[in-house]
C-alpha cells in the first residue's frame, strides 16, 4: 500500500509541479551553471547505496589548490532561497518513483555515518528513507542528532498510513513557515561524529 501511495502521489506531484521544476532548473543553470542536479550516494533500505538527487544550491568555486571552498562560501543567496523553500528537494520525487526512497521515512543521511550508528540507531535503516519524516516535522536541522535518531526509530516502530498523512500535512506547514532549516552556527547541520 505504501509503495502504491508513493508512486501515485509522486507522479501527481511531478505532473502538477512540472512548471515549477522547469523554472527552478532554468534559474539554477543561469545562476549556478551546470550540472543542474547535485547527485550524492546515500544509504537506502538496509544501508544499500543509491544516488540521491537535489537541485544544486552551491557554486563550484575552488581555492588555489583546486579544493572546493567551504560550504558557507559556496552557498549563494539563491541557494539559500532554494533550501528555505525546499525547492531543492523536488528532484527527489524521481528517487521516489524509482523506488530508492519513500515519500515518508527517515532522511537518507551520509554513507560515512552508517558505521557510527548504535544498534538502536541502525533501526532507521530497516525501512526505506524518505523525503520527509517524523524528525523533520519535529525540528528538522534545529534539533540534535540524538533527538533526530530517536524520532526516526520511533517512526520505524510506529509507522502507519494515518501517521504518514499527518507527517505530510505537518511538512507542508513547516515548508511554508520555513522552520528548522539550519542549525545555529551551521549552514544546515553539523556533521554526525558518533555517539561518544
Amino acid at each position: 500500500m505504501k509503495r502504491a501511495f508513493d508512486v501515485v502521489v509522486s507522479s501527481f506531484l511531478l505532473l502538477i509541479l512540472f512548471p515549477v521544476i522547469l523554472v527552478v532548473a532554468v534559474l539554477v543553470k543561469k545562476k549556478l551553471g551546470t550540472p543542474l542536479l547535485f547527485k550524492q550516494q546515500r544509504p537506502g533500505l538496509y544501508s544499500k547505496p543509491f544516488y540521491l538527487y537535489k537541485f544544486r544550491t552551491m557554486t563550484n568555486e575552488k581555492d588555489d589548490e583546486g579544493k572546493l571552498l567551504p560550504d558557507h562560501q559556496r552557498l549563494t543567496s539563491f541557494g539559500k532561497l532554494l533550501r528555505k523553500s525546499s525547492l531543492d528537494e523536488l528532484p527527489q520525487l524521481i528517487n521516489v518513483l524509482k523506488g530508492d526512497i519513500s515519500l515518508i521515512g527517515p532522511r537518507p543521511l551520509l554513507m560515512q555515518y552508517v558505521p557510527l550508528y548504535s544498534e538502536e540507531q541502525l533501526k532507521r535503516q530497516s525501512i526505506k528513507p524518505g523525503i520527509t519524516g517524523w524528525a523533520q516535522v519535529n525540528g528538522r536541522n534545529a534539533i540534535s542528532w540524538e533527538e533526530k535518531f530517536k524520532y526516526d526509530v520511533w517512526y520505524v516502530e510506529n509507522q502507519s498510513f494515518l501517521l504518514d498523512i499527518k507527517i505530510i500535512i505537518l511538512t507542508i506547514i513547516k515548508v511554508f513557515k520555513s522552520e528548522g532549516i539550519n542549525q545555529i552556527g551551521h549552514q544546515t547541520t553539523e556533521n554526525f561524529r558518533g555517539n561518544n
